[in-house]
């Protein structure tokens, strides 16, 4: 999976509004595949459907479904251990689903069968049960709007030759119901500068004006990720 893939968002926002009582099971889990097709978790004795899984987890006791977006040398919303962490930094993303005393890594990978079966199967990792260390969304929204404005700053100051204009297409991140306002704010910010991330083009800069793009974006894609992710837990705060 790529990591500009919202499918482990999806599946913590979503899963954490049926957790809360805001959504059914079905309504969550028909979010998720409407998103990027059919769902399974990997099983000791098979694959599992998404939400007979999620099922099964309620019933043991879960309580939420934390997200991670994590990149190599940053490795935001995970606490370990390395196995977890390792596949989560190679899919760039990762939920954790939080249960009474441990706690379950999930990874997306794609699962293609065939010429039509386009879907994603899970890896279910353990995970640490220590908290992630991920800012608040008060914190979050102000790091981004100061990292937005540094790379403003930063970019007006590169001048290359005129490329045309690039189709964006934007990232996603709708949150589900149950958020507060200022969550779904976040959010939507992020997904709207995750598109600008995506089309970022270095064609016809001199090495100096690269060196100053790439350290513009590498501080304006962690605050994206972070407000992601801060956006996403935000529901979790509210109970």
């Amino acid at each position: 999976m790529h990591p500009d893939s919202p499918i482990s968002a999806t599946l913590v926002c979503w899963g954490n509004a049926w957790l809360t009582g805001q959504v059914g099971l079905d309504e969550a889990a028909d979010r998720v595949e409407r998103q990027a097709g059919p769902q399974l978790v990997a099983g000791d004795d098979g694959d599992l459907p998404l939400r007979r899984f999620l099922a099964d987890l309620r019933v043991e006791g879960m309580k939420s479904l934390r997200l991670a977006l994590p990149v190599a040398g940053d490795p935001l919303g995970l606490t370990g251990p390395p196995p977890f962490n390792s596949a989560a930094i190679e899919a760039g993303q990762a939920a954790t689903a939080v249960l009474a005393g441990r706690c379950l890594g999930l990874v997306p990978v794609r699962d293609r069968r065939g010429s039509s079966y386009a879907g994603v199967r899970w890896s279910v990792l353990e995970a640490s049960t220590n908290a992630p260390d991920i800012p608040s969304l008060a914190e979050a929204e102000h790091a981004l709007t100061m990292a937005m404005r540094a790379a403003t700053d930063a970019l007006l100051g590169v001048e290359g030759p005129a490329q045309g204009h690039r189709r964006v297409s934007t990232v996603d991140d709708g949150l589900a119901p149950g958020y507060p306002a200022r969550a779904h704010r976040v959010a939507a910010l992020a997904a709207r500068l995750t598109a600008v991330l995506q089309v970022a083009d270095d064609r016809g800069l001199t090495s100096g004006q690269i060196v100053t793009r790439s350290e513009a974006l590498r501080d304006l894609d962690r605050a994206v990720r972070r407000a992601r992710v801060a956006a996403h837990h935000a529901i979790t705060e509210l109970v």
